[in-house]
């Protein structure tokens, strides 16, 4: 049977309809099914207001729905559907008090934002489950390379997967966008594992890349409160007794930056967006700053990482701003985004085996050595297909490189 399971109404529109019964009570429950799991208040991932509502609408006005109150619907977590039932596999979203379809001829279930976001683009996705029951199909049996093996042992394996090819090979990268606060930081997101890039955005919309400080400044793991002769104090139980802020990021937060980049405000043209190539900048400016060290002469400002607060630490000229930023998780932190990429499916299955038959000392090492090629040459393959490069960029790229270079 085909992949997709849902009607192109459903999938574009998030909405799926059914009639209410006439009488004997009404109807008290629907059974939903589509690829977007439901939750009410409190659950998902994160845990969060629920990503669906319920509408109902009348005889009277067929094309008006109206949304039920909250409480009068919820998901029954264990719907005992009977075995033959067609609605085997579906969600039941249960009604107190039942619709009567006297007065309700149509009951409408809509995903909300971003369930419904989540939703677009998902057959190029499978899942881990599915990846892990179809290795165990394909891979493991009588007859075949891995003879039995653990359920738990391949989820291990998967998952352990799912992470490294996050970091290297899928470079998924998630985006959030920040204001930065009055005291110049930024808190880590949730699932964070490694920053990409830090970007302040522009009146333009446009982003400009915001530098580590480096070798500018630091934030200290330790600010431990001294006494007169420079040794740390101490608390009742010998614990070390530490400030509240460190004295190097509090002088690195109050300096101004101009002093460090050679900035002036006052120049003709100055302008903090994206539009640097005016005339009158050029007059003022052009040739004088030839040498400078880029490290320092930009002016977009710096960040470091405060380990001790969990906090991206902005420099004084960005307080206010808005911010981008990209970093990569390892896929696991939520189970609604363990989800792979079909394109390196393959370099999944191949991972997961050679783990396996690594790992066991039985295995004859030519086998190992086997698994150990197959899965570099898979991996290598997804590499090449996520890279997404078209010709069209190839030519793009090349008739750059045509133009003369002009004064």
């Amino acid at each position: 049977m085909g992949l997709i399971t849902e009607t192109n109404a459903k999938y574009y529109t998030g909405s799926t309809y059914y009639v209410p019964t006439s009488g004997s009570g009404g109807t008290a429950y629907v059974a939903y099914k589509g690829d977007v799991e439901l939750y009410d208040d409190g659950g998902g991932n994160p845990a969060g207001p629920a990503n669906y509502y319920v509408a109902v609408n009348t005889a009277a006005d067929p094309t008006t729905f109206t949304r039920l109150a909250v409480g009068t619907y919820s998901i029954n977590s264990s719907p005992n559907w009977l075995e033959g039932d067609p609605n085997m596999g579906s969600q039941r979203i249960d009604f107190n008090p039942a619709i009567d379809g006297a007065n309700n001829p149509r009951i409408k279930v809509q995903l909300k934002n971003p369930a419904l976001w989540d939703n677009y683009g998902s057959y190029s996705y499978i899942t881990l489950e599915e990846v892990i029951t179809n290795f165990l199909v394909a891979y493991v049996g009588a007859g075949k390379i891995i003879a039995n093996v653990r359920r738990t042992d391949v989820m291990f394996h998967a998952k352990r997967g799912l992470q490294e090819f996050s970091y290297d090979t899928l470079k998924s990268v998630n985006s959030i966008e920040l204001d930065i606060s009055p005291s110049n930081t930024a808190v880590i997101p949730q699932d964070y594992v490694n920053y990409v890039g830090v970007y302040r955005i522009d009146g333009l919309g446009i982003k400009h890349p915001i530098h580590p400080a480096q070798n500018l400044t630091s934030n200290p793991l330790e600010v431990p409160i001294q006494d007169s002769e420079g040794l740390p104090t101490h608390g009742e139980e010998g614990q070390m007794i530490q400030a509240d802020e460190s004295e190097t990021w509090k002088r690195w937060q109050e300096a101004n930056d101009n002093n460090i980049i050679g900035l002036n405000p006052n120049e003709p043209g100055f302008n903090t967006n994206a539009n640097v190539y005016q005339q009158d900048w050029w007059n003022y400016a052009y040739g004088q700053r030839y040498g400078l060290n880029p490290v320092t002469t930009q002016n977009n400002g710096w960040f470091t990482i405060s380990e001790r607060e969990g906090k991206f630490m902005f420099s004084s000229n960005l307080k206010g701003q808005m911010i981008i930023l990209d970093y990569v998780s390892d896929g696991l932190a939520y189970d609604g985004t363990s989800r792979i990429p079909k394109m390196i499916e393959e370099a999944m299955y191949m991972h997961i085996a050679y783990s396996i038959l690594s790992t066991r000392s039985n295995v004859p090492e030519y086998i190992v050595q086997r698994f150990k090629r197959d899965r570099s040459a898979k991996l290598r393959n997804a590499k090449i297909r996520l890279s997404n490069i078209k010709l069209d960029t190839f030519i793009q790229q090349m008739r750059g490189k045509s133009k003369w270079i002009k004064h």
